[in-house]
């Protein structure tokens, strides 16, 4: 098969726009396989801004809490594993704990989302994350075998997992866990951020990876699988779809846990008791595989476990698990007693997974469920005036919630917190095969790449409409496909362009489609009429949330 060899053909959803605009397009074999099972690809982050509202003002908070930090200090556990002197001591909490590095993973990642978002308005951000890429080049050179982790005692622990010796996994605190931080942070540096150092970085990285597992049994390699891994599979996947070559492939599918896989591939909800936030990356690793391969059983499997966690595990913030566990669906007592309710950690990975869900089945009902999610968990889990990220959010009554100290506090959830703003424009909009999604209501401005501009303004929620507005070269026709969201009832609905009322066909949950040839100028006004409402828990337990324009009660009491 013919592999398109630039460094923009990752295919990977954010890059691959540009590769309408390469010559070899339309005979590239490259595209037309590996996006076979893709319906929809996302809009850059770089053709999404923001507009004033709660988003934006969380951005700013996100980007002081981000530039608080020395990334010397985030670096030094690389530079000490190396060899190499650290510049500054290394941060205190989980990165001095044995689970040195991770940060500095997710702080790439949150430097290149908040960067591609239009956030880095001083350049200071980017100037951060070409020096750490620097930096880490020096550590992957003074390796020697493409190696880039924090890890304590690397250089002694590795080659034990060489010689076949996997139980010795458990001596660490989640090894592969902490490099996936790193591999995914070089990842969205690539496709999110354009750096093709890190791209380069990333795939010596994975050589390593593969050359570290290809000579272990299956059974060495799945007796790793029930220590956290996170999600190594999906950033193997995504190297392979840089690539294309099949030995990352391999690779990602070696990282498919089948004890847990199976169950799902069989349609049967095992995942009661279950550390959820080790579970929810190996599902969008299999599903990203699936997307690559087509393989419509494991698509199948991954949807099948969104639903047990969605609609049986989910509150009605969109927040699930009780001390970092899947709670049992029939008693929801455990978490209304805990002062560890939802984990951020764990709704910032369901939001991931229901993209990849949406991309290869673009259903209303899965933007309903990151809508509440996203509004309700995680917008609230940073302060605005006090910059700071939650770890947990309890349903307990009366009870609080504990943020984060910039320098001082490197839980998971600060991690995931970091990224969380930079991607706010993530999903508002997505391609349709002759149109746009419409897919949330958050004031921003989508600029594309054949010339038009869609701006969206409101006061949602504490308005019922929202406005949109076309900036076109010249008149074009296509649909902007509205969601009818779960909360407005039928027929509640209305659009209006250029001040008429049009006529459209929509139950909730799904889209309205307004196919119109737009011109420059044009004006299209969406009432969104909200109501208050009472959800029980889905243990259908007499406690009950009252909510009101983002949800709906079902008949059943769940989600």
């Amino acid at each position: 098969m013919a592999v398109c060899s630039s460094q923009h053909c990752d295919l990977i959803g954010n890059a691959y726009p540009r590769c309408r605009s390469c010559p070899s397009y339309a005979n590239c074999e490259t595209s037309r396989s590996r996006n076979s099972f893709r319906k929809y690809l996302a809009f850059p982050l770089s053709q999404v801004r923001l507009l004033k509202s709660p988003f934006a003002e969380a951005v700013e908070a996100n980007r002081k809490y981000v530039l608080a930090h020395d990334p010397d200090r985030l670096l030094a556990p690389f530079l000490r594993e190396a060899g190499l002197n650290p510049k500054k001591e290394p941060y205190p909490n989980w990165k001095s704990q044995g689970l040195d590095g991770h940060t500095a993973g997710h702080y790439l990642s949150a430097l290149a989302d908040m960067i591609a978002a239009g956030n880095d308005t001083d350049g200071e951000m980017g100037r951060r994350l070409d020096y750490m890429l620097l930096e880490l080049e020096r550590v992957q050179k003074a390796n020697g075998d493409g190696y880039l982790g924090g890890l304590p005692g690397s250089r002694d622990f590795w080659p034990i997992i060489v010689a076949g010796d996997t139980g010795k996994i458990w001596s660490k605190w989640a090894p592969w866990y902490n490099l996936h931080k790193m591999f995914a942070g070089l990842r969205d540096s690539t496709i999110a951020a354009e750096k093709p150092k890190a791209r380069e970085l990333l795939i010596k990285f994975g050589d390593w990876c593969v050359n570290t597992t290809s000579g272990l049994t299956d059974a060495q390699m799945q007796g790793m699988l029930s220590n956290e891994y996170g999600g190594m599979n999906e950033v193997m996947a995504d190297i392979y779809a840089m690539t294309g070559d099949k030995k990352y492939l391999d690779t990602a599918e070696r990282f498919n846990h089948r004890s847990f896989f199976e169950p799902l591939l069989r349609g049967e909800d095992k995942v009661t008791g279950l550390h959820a936030n080790t579970q929810i990356p190996k599902i969008i690793g299999l599903e990203r595989i699936a997307t690559l391969t087509g393989n419509e059983r494991q698509d199948s499997a991954a949807r099948f476990f969104w639903d047990t966690v969605v609609k049986h595990r989910t509150v009605a913030f969109g927040g699930n698990s009780v001390s970092e566990h899947f709670n049992d669906p029939t008693d929801f007592h455990p978490m209304l007693e805990s002062r560890e309710g939802p984990e951020t950690c764990n709704t910032y990975n369901m939001l991931r997974l229901t993209e990849q869900l949406f991309a290869t089945k673009p259903e209303a009902s899965y933007v309903d469920y990151y809508e509440r999610a996203l509004y309700n968990h995680i917008l609230s889990t940073i302060d605005s005036e006090t910059p700071g990220y939650v770890y947990f959010t309890p349903i307990r009554p009366e009870h609080y919630r504990v943020y984060s100290q910039p320098e001082q506090s490197f839980w998971c959830c600060v991690g995931t917190g970091m990224e969380n703003p930079g991607r706010y424009g993530q999903f508002i909009y997505a391609r349709a095969k002759e149109g746009i999604y419409v897919n949330l209501f958050i004031p921003s401005e989508l600029r594309t790449s054949d010339g038009l501009t869609l701006r969206q303004e409101n006061n949602f929620p504490s308005e019922q409409t929202t406005h949109l507005s076309l900036k076109l070269q010249k008149p074009s026709n296509f649909a902007l496909y509205i969601r009818h969201p779960q909360w407005v009832p039928e027929g509640k609905l209305t659009v209006r362009v250029n001040g008429k009322v049009v006529p459209i066909s929509s139950k909730p949950p799904s889209y309205a489609m307004v196919r119109h040839q737009w011109r420059d100028g044009d004006k299209v006004d969406v009432d969104l009429p909200m109501r208050i409402t009472v959800e029980r828990l889905p243990d259908k337990s007499n406690w009950a949330a009252i909510l009101y324009t983002l949800l709906e009660i079902l008949s059943d009491g769940a989600w």
